[in-house]
């Protein structure tokens, strides 16, 4: 069944053709948003970009999914400040990504979604001759892992761009842990660590119940079933092990076959009631799909939760994610992490204390020199060449960096920074060398942390 309809709508996210083809004429994006079921794909369409066409293709199936997304790229279209102005053309149909393979209005695929057919999406995509802007995780398990890889080789073979949205490297705290730990006189040198006692350790606590652009978040049933949405140890931890490879080895192409070492991984799940769960989905039974995760035909069983500790170039990591079913009040979600260097840890904390927003913290270690504070305080002018107003605040354990609020972007905005990111390198016709392989790397240690886990249960 077909429908044309035209709304106005938000849209950013992606934006390809092939890479030499933007590079060698003016030519716009052109946006395809297919089969959207997760409010990224909306949060994607929550900026506009001078370089993207504004009309915006959707092709999904019939259904709650693709009509909460409009409801979210309308609101913003309709807001009071700074509203976007997308048209969106829409077909919905069972043959929806038939139809867009035959069409092809667009150059750019923008994926956001049920990731069970997600890795297949993008290589049909790719070898239909589109670029893709996809959400995370591009490969939920070793099998879409191979999958993926081909895709990325096919990309290379195409000229087309294929790259995931990591938006954590644009949070502020993060992109200031990275910039201090690249100064030789304040962190010294990264730590190798051991598995007891990790050099890097990155955790995330997250919630099935959640406001987003400031109105309760309806997830899709399919949500809650690990089989459609993945693990939570291939999931979220995907941002979790990007960061550690973008800040330990910044700008450096990580080969997955020889610089990743999995050590031990674990998985375990959050039990849901019906009524939590009716709550998050507004459907109220279970689907006959999450019967198999159902205990005493109440509790829901959903494997979100899970660790793994690996050794990357000889450096010792942690990562671990929570999902818990709601914040408690004032809180949200959460991120710890630590970068722990011969003359200082560098720490990331957001709990009650920072009130739940992300503080970073530069805690001198014994190996520090006496003279360190003189030196944190000439250092500190090279930060603020980059990062204009911010500033150090003395503790008894060491140092909080002070940030101005016109960096604290927050989460949703950060949507934009990838996007703009991506259109940068489609428009370059390039992308940086170690980009690439170090996706590839990235999924490799999640998908492979999986497999460990579920032999070890």
């Amino acid at each position: 069944m077909r429908r044309s309809l035209f709304i106005l709508m938000s849209m950013i996210a992606a934006g390809c053709t092939s890479t030499s083809e933007l590079s060698t004429r003016d030519q716009k994006v052109k946006l395809i948003t297919l089969d959207p079921g997760h409010f990224h794909s909306a949060l994607v369409q929550k900026s506009m970009y001078a370089d993207v066409d504004s009309v915006v293709y959707v092709y999904a199936p019939e259904g709650t999914d693709v009509q909460l997304h409009l409801e979210k790229i309308d609101l913003y279209n309709k807001r009071a400040d700074d509203p976007t102005k997308w048209k969106e053309e829409i077909y919905l149909g069972d043959d929806f990504f038939q139809k867009m393979l035959s069409e092809k209005k667009g150059n750019v695929v923008m994926l956001a979604g049920n990731n069970l057919k997600k890795t297949e999406y993008i290589k049909r995509s790719i070898d239909a001759g589109f670029n893709v802007y996809a959400d995370k995780p591009m490969a939920i398990d070793a099998k879409s892992f191979e999958e993926l890889r081909e895709a990325f080789s096919l990309a290379e073979k195409k000229k087309l761009l294929l790259y995931d949205i990591m938006t954590e490297r644009f949070e502020i705290t993060t992109m200031l842990q990275k910039e201090f730990s690249l100064i030789p006189e304040v962190f010294g040198t990264l730590e190798k660590g051991t598995p007891e006692n990790p050099a890097v350790t990155k955790e995330s606590i997250h919630h099935f119940y959640k406001f987003v652009s400031g109105s309760p978040l309806t997830r899709p049933a399919w949500f809650m079933d690990v089989a459609q949405e993945g693990d939570g140890i291939v999931d979220v931890t995907t941002h979790l092990v990007d960061l550690i490879q973008w800040e330990c080895f910044p700008d450096q192409t990580l080969d997955y076959t020889k610089d990743i070492q999995l050590n031990s991984s674990s998985r375990y799940p959050t039990d849901i009631t019906l009524s939590q769960f009716k709550a998050i989905t507004k459907v109220d039974q279970f689907p006959d799909y999450l019967q198999k995760y159902v205990e005493r035909d109440s509790i829901l069983k959903v494997y979100s939760n899970g660790e793994f500790n690996y050794k990357i170039r000889g450096v010792h990591a942690k990562v671990s994610v929570k999902w818990a079913y709601k914040a408690p009040e004032g809180t949200a979600d959460t991120h710890y992490s630590i970068m722990r260097g011969t003359l200082a840890n560098l720490i990331i904390r957001q709990g009650a204390e920072q009130q739940y927003k992300p503080a970073l913290y530069i805690e001198p270690v014994d190996g520090a020199t006496n003279d360190y504070s003189d030196q944190l305080a000439a250092k500190i002018k090279d930060v603020q060449t980059k990062f204009p107003g911010v500033e150090l605040k003395k503790l008894d354990k060491g140092w909080e960096v002070i940030v101005p609020d016109k960096y604290k972007e927050g989460h949703e905005a950060h949507f934009a920074r990838v996007t703009e990111k991506f259109l940068e390198y489609l428009k370059k016709g390039n992308i940086p060398d170690w980009e690439v392989p170090n996706m590839i790397a990235k999924y490799y240690t999640t998908t492979q942390a999986l497999e460990m886990a579920k032999k070890n249960k």
